[in-house]
C-alpha cells in the first residue's frame, strides 16, 4: 500500500536536519549535549544538571566553533551558555590567550570571573583567567598577563589598550564573547569592540549575549560576524515566580516609607533601585539613621568602594543593595528575594531588566514599586506589556495590607 502524499511530506519535515536537531536540543542533559565528564561533574556540584532553554540551544552550535547571538530574558542561564562550550574550546596545556569575554560593567566582568574560577574548581579543568578592567593599577594586570592565562575577562576600554600596548596577546584568541551587548555595540564603545574583534586571528568565534533585542544591535552584529546564528528562547516576559505590588505615597515620603516595608518585611536580600546617585545617598543616609547597614552601589564611587559594596552584600554582612540600573546591569546574585523601585522606571523593558533580578533558578520573588498618584497611571502600561497582575498595597499598623 502506498504512503499518502500528505505523510510522505510530513515525514520530510520531521526527517529535516534543522527539526531533528531542534528537537534533540530540547531533549539533551549535558552529558548527551557533547560535555566533557569533568565538566558535567563540576556542574553537579552545583545541583545543575539540565541545561536551561539557551544553554540547550547554544551547547551544540558553540562547541562547533560557530559565531551566534544569544538572546533569552535574565536569569535564564546566559553565562553558562557560553562558558561552557569556551571550556571545551580553550586548550589548559596551550599557556596563551585563547578566549576573551567583554563586558560593560566591572560588577559584571567580576562576575563572570567568579563563575569562570568556579567552574575550573569544580570540574578540575585548569583554566585560568585574569580580570581587566579599569580603576585598578595597570601594572597588577600585566603581571598577571605575563603568567598567560588561557581567559581574559574585562572592559573594553582596558582590553583595548591592553592590545595596543602589545600586552595582551590575541594571535591565537579562538573566541570572543559580548556579554550585554546591546550596551557594548552602543556609540560609546564599538569603536573598541571592532578593534579587539579586529586584532583577533580572522574566523574567530565571535559571541553577542543579551537579555533584550534590538533591531540596532543585531544588525551590528551580523555585520561583525557574518554568517551569524540569531539564538532566541521564547519565554514569559517576566517570570511567572515574581509577585508585583505597588505602594502609593508622597515623593517625599518614598525613603520613610521604603524603611518601614523592609522592617516589616525582613527581606533576606533585597535590592532598592533607584535613578540617581543623589537618590541612593538620601536613602542610605536615612537607613543608617535609623540603624539599618546597606551597601551602597551606584556609577559614583570609585572600584573599591563598589567591590565592598558588592562583597558585602554578597557576604549577607548587610541585607540591602541600593543600586541604578546601569550599576546593576547583568548582575546575578543568588538568593535576592524582594526588588524595590524607590524610583519607577518609566519604561516596562526597565522594570523587566529590574525585577529579573530576583526569583532566579526557580526560587520566588517580590517586587515593590513605591508610587505617587501620578505613576500609577504606570501601573497599566507595565500589567499590559508584561502580562503581570500588580496589587495596591498600604502600609498600616506596621503590617502591609492589600489596598
Amino acid at each position: 500500500m502506498g504512503v499518502p502524499g500528505a505523510y510522505v511530506e510530513l515525514f520530510k519535515i520531521l526527517s529535516s536536519p534543522y527539526l531533528r536537531g531542534k528537537l534533540c536540543r530540547i531533549m539533551k542533559t549535558f552529558a548527551e549535549a557533547g560535555l566533557p565528564p569533568a565538566l558535567v561533574a563540576g556542574l553537579a556540584k552545583e545541583a545543575i544538571v539540565e541545561p536551561m532553554a539557551i544553554q540547550a540551544e547554544a551547547l551544540p552550535l558553540l562547541m562547533e566553533g560557530k559565531s551566534a547571538y544569544l538572546n533569552s530574558e535574565t536569569g535564564t542561564g546566559k553565562t553558562l551558555a557560553y562558558l561552557l562550550p569556551l571550556f571545551c574550546r580553550v586548550n589548559p596545556a596551550q599557556e596563551l590567550t585563547q578566549a576573551v569575554v567583554i563586558a560593560p560593567t566591572h560588577e559584571l566582568a567580576i562576575q563572570i570571573q567568579r563563575q569562570a574560577g568556579l567552574l575550573a574548581q569544580n570540574s578540575g579543568i585548569p583554566v585560568r583567567s585574569v580580570l581587566l578592567i579599569g580603576g585598578t593599577l595597570m601594572q597588577r594586570q600585566l603581571d598577571k598577563l605575563k603568567k598567560k592565562p588561557h581567559l581574559a575577562i574585562g572592559s573594553p576600554g582596558r582590553i583595548r589598550d591592553l592590545i595596543h600596548l602589545g600586552k595582551l596577546k590575541m594571535p591565537v584568541v579562538k573566541m570572543i564573547v559580548m556579554d550585554e551587548a546591546d550596551r557594548l555595540l552602543g556609540a560609546e564603545t564599538l569603536d573598541s569592540i571592532r578593534m579587539i574583534i579586529q586584532s583577533a586571528p580572522r574566523g574567530c568565534q565571535l559571541v553577542f549575549v543579551s537579555a533584550t533585542e534590538q533591531k540596532a544591535c543585531s544588525a551590528e552584529a551580523e555585520a561583525l560576524a557574518p554568517g551569524l546564528v540569531m539564538l532566541r528562547t521564547a519565554a514569559a516576559p517576566v517570570n511567572a515566580d515574581i509577585e508585583h505590588g505597588y505602594v502609593v505615597c508622597e515623593e517625599r515620603d518614598k525613603p520613610d516609607v521604603l524603611r518601614k516595608l523592609i522592617n516589616v518585611l525582613k527581606p533576606s536580600r533585597a535590592i532598592v533601585f533607584v535613578h540617581r546617585n543623589q537618590r541612593a545617598e538620601e536613602i542610605a543616609g536615612k537607613f543608617a539613621y535609623h540603624g539599618l547597614a546597606v551597601a551602597d552601589l551606584h556609577g559614583a564611587y570609585d572600584k573599591s568602594e563598589r567591590k565592598k559594596a558588592m562583597d558585602d552584600f554578597r557576604a549577607g554582612r548587610v541585607s540591602v543593595l541600593i543600586a541604578s540600573d546601569i550599576a546593576a546591569r547583568g548582575l546575578d546574585i543568588p538568593g535576592v528575594t524582594h526588588i524595590f523601585n524607590a524610583d519607577v522606571p518609566t519604561e516596562s523593558k526597565a522594570y523587566l531588566h529590574r525585577v529579573g533580578r530576583t526569583a532566579r533558578a526557580g526560587a520566588r520573588g517580590n517586587a515593590i514599586t513605591l508610587m505617587t498618584e501620578d505613576e500609577t497611571r504606570l501601573v497599566r502600561r507595565f500589567e499590559t506589556e508584561l502580562g503581570i497582575t500588580m496589587i495596591p498595597l498600604i502600609l498600616r499598623e506596621g503590617r502591609i495590607w492589600q489596598a
